[in-house]
């Protein structure tokens, strides 16, 4: 939660002149931003902390540019329904607490505040990598199928830290492929900056995959730390293409 506040004060202080400026783009992201995370909390999605903690970042989205709000939606529904797939095999979902919304969003939100260099190819990478790091886990426990450790090609289980399959890979290429698309069609990126992302993306998921195997399994790294390292990474790997 203190990460998230910490991100709309950041927000805030670095855009003052604008905001003071002209309100309006503020007022309606918190609207906006308002109703998507009353929505988000009653489908299920987050639970409250997590609706909270989404609050504070999405508003930062959406007083930027409107149209990263719409990219985040689009994420949210994504992620969500590759979720709700193949419950019954999961089990319960609680929806995503604050820790994991910050793990995921965190990143994107602070280039979204910064907005310096090629900030919109950056943000779209690593809302491309939650995309396709959840459409594959998501859909890989889903669909059980032939799951390998990365790290050593051995078979697991379904679902376990550092696995990998052929459905869940592809799973999340769409996701992320999703993502993108929707990132062009609304005008935020050219189609260049957009398959940097996905390429990124993917490699991103690859890089959370290894350390989930190589840390997560040894108790080095908890979930959250191995989702935000995997989004650094389609960050980084973007910057490092363009």
């Amino acid at each position: 939660m203190a990460a998230a506040a910490g991100l709309v004060l950041a927000f805030i202080v670095l855009d003052r002149q604008r905001l003071a400026a002209n309100l309006g783009p503020l007022w309606q992201a918190l609207g906006i931003t308002a109703a998507f995370t009353a929505v988000a909390w009653l489908a299920g999605g987050v639970n409250w902390t997590g609706a909270a903690a989404g609050a504070a970042i999405s508003s930062v989205f959406a007083a930027r540019d409107l149209r990263l709000f719409w990219i985040l939606l689009i994420v949210f529904a994504t992620t969500l329904l590759a979720t709700r797939i193949g419950r019954e095999r999961k089990g319960s979902f609680q929806g995503r607490s604050a820790s994991q919304i910050v793990a995921n969003l965190e990143l994107a939100g602070l280039l979204i505040a910064l907005a310096t260099g090629s900030w919109t190819a950056l943000a779209l990478a690593a809302l491309a990598e939650v995309a396709c790091d959840t459409c594959s886990s998501e859909i890989g426990t889903a669909f059980p199928s032939t799951t390998v450790l990365l790290t050593t090609w051995k078979r697991v289980p379904p679902g376990v830290d550092g696995g990998i399959s052929l459905i869940g890979t592809l799973a999340g290429l769409a996701g992320a492929a999703i993502v993108v698309l929707c990132a062009v069609l609304l005008g935020l990126v050219p189609y260049s900056y957009a398959l940097a992302a996905l390429a990124s993306a993917f490699a991103g998921m690859l890089v959370d995959s290894f350390l989930g195997a190589v840390a997560e399994r040894r108790g080095w790294l908890n979930n959250d730390a191995v989702n935000m390292l995997g989004t650094a990474a389609a960050i980084a790997i973007t910057w490092l293409i363009l």
